[in-house]
């Protein structure tokens, strides 16, 4: 070996033994290099309000985040899950498909000493989280249908013939919840509140086909009622489509740009809508994860769910809109 080669070799031996090295998470001051996951299950703007959420409260705790999206698939959702644990996330912070199926596999990743949160759903079968975060889907709901009521009365003399649109095949819990609220509230008004069909439809293209097939089995609807974004969109879509505008009215539950562009439209089909927070919902998950890492006192809120309110948008009320709208716009920039 000459000594030119000889002298590369001391200086590379050097450098190898001053780098700190990385395994499992760690540095070599032992100071923890933090990465967790974030998982939502679906391409809406709520839902990417949500991971915005995510990745903000990450931002701001300088740890790295990994996104993913379960696509509304079971399977999907395992099989990400079980990625992150291969990874050796510290933790995940999780909007679940379902409240028995999804438990199963998260139980799994906390065995595997994953730490987990929980966004958009009451797992009240999961003692092990962190901590939940979600929406009252009984209040949404029910805010909707005070409006809806009101409308009633004002519009339509006080009797209508209304349809649904669920989700309830997707997460019944939540869909079952939201439809309860809405009709505890619309059925208050007596036998002149009729229910002339209600089905499951909760993407805007199939919920836009469902509500026009119910639209020409039924052409005396006066009420559409959305349980969740795209089956308020494609009930709006559709009564227009119909060309029952005037005629046909709709109410639901999510809010985005494409709900506030409705409420704001001449032809005033869609008249109010009970949004949720999915950016609190995931800051604060994700929050609660992170500070849960760094070894924070979670005995408080571990096993349970705190409550995020939303806030009702009325096309009779167009500076309330306003303000939601620049909060909204605000985030997602």
């Amino acid at each position: 070996m000459n000594k030119m080669l000889r002298g590369v070799l001391g200086l590379f031996l050097i450098a190898a033994c001053v780098m700190p090295v990385f395994s499992n998470g760690q540095a070599e001051d032992g100071e923890k290099k933090i990465v967790v996951g974030g998982i939502v299950f679906q391409e809406d703007q709520f839902m990417r309000l949500l991971s915005i959420g995510y990745q903000d409260a990450a931002k701001d705790a300088g740890v790295k985040i990994l996104t993913g999206n379960t696509a509304n698939d079971q399977t999907k959702e395992s099989e990400l899950i079980n990625t992150y644990v291969a990874q050796n996330v510290a933790g995940i912070a999780v909007a679940p498909l379902n409240s028995e199926s999804s438990v199963t596999v998260l139980k799994q990743a906390n065995d595997a000493g994953v730490l987990i949160s929980v966004t958009n759903m009451d797992l009240s079968n999961a003692p092990y989280i962190v901590g939940g975060f979600t929406s009252d889907n009984y209040y949404l709901g029910k805010s909707v249908g005070v409006e809806a009521v009101k409308f009633i009365k004002e519009n339509l003399d006080g009797k209508a013939n209304i349809a649904i649109l669920q989700f309830k095949s997707l997460i019944p819990e939540a869909s079952t919840a939201r439809v309860n609220g809405f009709l505890d509230e619309v059925q208050k008004l007596g036998s002149d509140i009729t229910i002339v069909s209600d089905q499951d439809a909760w993407l805007q293209d199939a919920a836009f086909s469902t509500a026009g097939d119910m639209l020409t089995a039924n052409p005396d609807i006066d009420i559409f009622f959305g349980a969740n974004d795209g089956g308020t969109l494609g009930a709006v879509l559709a009564v227009k489509n119909a060309g029952l505008t005037g005629k046909a009215f709709v109410f639901g539950i999510d809010t985005g740009d494409q709900q506030i562009t409705m409420l704001k439209s001449s032809d005033n089909i869609l008249q109010a809508v009970c949004g949720q927070d999915p950016y609190n919902m995931g800051y604060m998950a994700m929050e609660a994860l992170i500070n849960a890492i760094n070894g924070e006192d979670y005995s408080a809120t571990k096993g349970k769910t705190e409550i995020v309110p939303g806030a009702v948008l009325n096309a009779a009320d167009p500076a309330g809109i306003a303000a939601f709208e620049a909060d909204m716009a605000s985030k997602l920039k």
